[in-house]
């Protein structure tokens, strides 16, 4: 006797998810997660608030000096995953606007997962893969815990390494290489 068919978790599995959980479709599977904690959310407020005044905004809020929307938690529906990155930018060229809808289906141009003990191995490989199959440019990965930023620029579906801070550098991390960073306000 077999084993029996797989089921694959669909939208509604998702929307069942009570409100203080993030939920993710990856690989079909759904997987839920307890919102970050204060380090983490600290990391990804702060990288948000140093991209965006970094970037700065136009006349009415219509996007970045250079041409950037930079989201907080923005969910992404790619094929047939549901993710849900800690910050998302998208160049201004591919999306003018940010649409007003629930989620988005436009691939952003660069993601930033702020990694957790708990989150690590999923944003380090079954994201990441998905992330290049999607054809998104860059993926920032930043450990607070370990005060660290890694840079990957796509080549295909697989990432090559283009840089690594820590701590207390000052990185100059693409896409967004024009602007300093100070990783120092980064953490707790």
């Amino acid at each position: 006797m077999g084993e029996p068919a797989r089921r694959f978790a669909t939208y509604e599995d998702l929307l069942q998810v009570p409100d203080h959980m993030i939920a993710e479709i990856i690989d079909g599977e759904l997987v839920t997660s307890p919102r970050p904690g204060a380090r983490h959310t600290l990391a990804s407020s702060v990288i948000g608030a140093d991209l965006v005044g970094h970037l700065g905004r136009g006349p009415g809020g219509t996007g970045g000096a250079t041409g950037w929307w930079i989201l907080d938690e923005p969910e992404l529906h790619l094929g047939v995953h549901i993710l849900v990155p800690d910050l998302a930018g998208w160049k201004r060229e591919r999306m003018p606007q940010v649409p007003d809808v629930a989620f988005f289906t436009l691939a952003p141009d660069w993601v930033c997962e702020v990694v957790s003990p708990r989150s690590s191995r999923m944003d380090r490989v079954r994201k990441k893969r998905i992330y290049a199959r999607e054809g998104i440019g860059w993926l920032w990965i930043v450990d607070p815990n370990a005060q660290t930023l890694e840079v990957s620029r796509r080549a295909g579906d697989l990432w090559q390494d283009a840089g690594s801070f820590e701590a207390t550098d000052t990185a100059r991390a693409e896409p967004f290489s024009e602007i300093e960073i100070d990783l120092a306000g980064w953490w707790a």
